[in-house]
């Protein structure tokens, strides 16, 4: 007789949901030290943005009651008398000294900077790069109207030579066309060597320690391919950190903008436009507000405000230009800003 056993099943398990099958899908539990210091790190961002918005909305409302009252083109008028009656007041000497010094300050300042940067990190033995590194540093702590007391005391004597030296020899430029030979070098030319010298420790020190973060494979791949030290840093350091150049200059270039004590202490101001840049003659947004504000009445402080507010646009205006161009080289953006 043959019996056959037949083997009950069994019942199948129920499936289980997907957040029980594998628990990567479960959010993680933040500590209560994560917590703090997100709602910390969001707060302050938005802390910012609130008190960007409130100093642009407060220049924007005492520049339009000044600018409404302005008998002259805010734009293009060339004098500054914002407390006469009526009032007459505009910004185009402003704005080209305050750009042409900085656009001049920057072309002297930038290669310069790369180069003391690039010597620190990878030429100069330890014990010169520690103590010029140092130097560097001490120079970017000095106060501006240390900067101004000494370009007034001495850059402004021994510069006399140079500038008899550049209209003898490229006055047929225009531009280094002295009007009046041998007057004070209290001009456009000497603030920005003056902004030159105070921005270079702070491009240095920043060009410095992105050149340190460069990786030092790239560097040893490319001298085990034959290249000589300048072509590991044209083809390996300075292509990575470009970025971290970009955004150096752009910090160098604001403190230019907005540098006010020395360039007070030092240029001579007017309200003559002349691309005569070695003639003693026009003014910044820093500078005139200085020169203005302790003199000035309510209306005339607003008018100086109005002069701050384009002085606020520009700078907004050039690190968003900055942001684009470090955007568009993000395969280099590690050692970025």
């Amino acid at each position: 007789m043959d019996i056959t056993q037949t083997a009950e099943a069994p019942p199948p398990s129920p499936p289980r949901p997907p957040a029980e099958a594998d628990g990567a899908q479960q959010r993680p539990v933040l500590r209560i030290g994560d917590r703090l210091f997100l709602g910390f790190s969001g707060g302050s961002g938005i802390l910012l943005l609130v008190v960007m918005a409130a100093i642009a909305g407060f220049l924007t409302y005492r520049a339009v009651n000044a600018i409404s009252q302005d008998h002259g083109n805010f734009l293009t008028t060339f004098e500054w008398n914002a407390d006469s009656i009526p009032p007459v007041f505009g910004i185009a000497v402003l704005a080209f000294g305050t750009i042409v010094s900085a656009v001049i300050a920057m072309g002297i300042a930038v290669p310069i900077s790369i180069g003391i940067a690039l010597f620190i990190t990878h030429y100069a033995h330890r014990r010169v790069a520690s103590p010029l590194s140092y130097v560097v540093d001490l120079l970017a702590a000095v106060p501006s109207i240390v900067y101004g007391l000494w370009g007034a005391l001495f850059l402004v004597p021994h510069m006399n030579g140079l500038d008899l030296w550049l209209d003898k020899y490229f006055g047929w430029t225009y531009i280094f066309n002295q009007s009046t030979p041998g007057s004070a070098a209290r001009s456009l030319f000497t603030v920005s060597i003056l902004l030159a010298i105070m921005i270079v420790p702070i491009v240095t020190n920043v060009s410095r320690e992105v050149f340190r973060q460069v990786p030092r494979m790239h560097e040893e791949a490319a001298l085990a391919l034959g290249a000589t030290r300048w072509e590991v840093i044209r083809l390996s350091v300075l292509p990575f950190a470009r970025s971290g150049i970009i955004s150096a200059s752009m910090l160098g270039l604001g403190r230019a903008l907005g540098e006010t004590m020395a360039v007070a202490t030092v240029l001579s101001s007017s309200s003559v436009l002349s691309l005569h840049l070695l003639d003693p003659q026009g003014g910044t947004f820093a500078q005139n507000i200085a020169a203005h504000f302790g003199e000035a009445t309510d209306f005339g402080r607003d008018a100086l405000i109005a002069g701050g507010l384009v002085l606020f646009v520009i700078t907004l205006i050039v690190n968003g230009a900055a942001r684009l161009i470090i955007a568009r080289r993000k395969e280099y953006s590690g050692a970025s800003a």
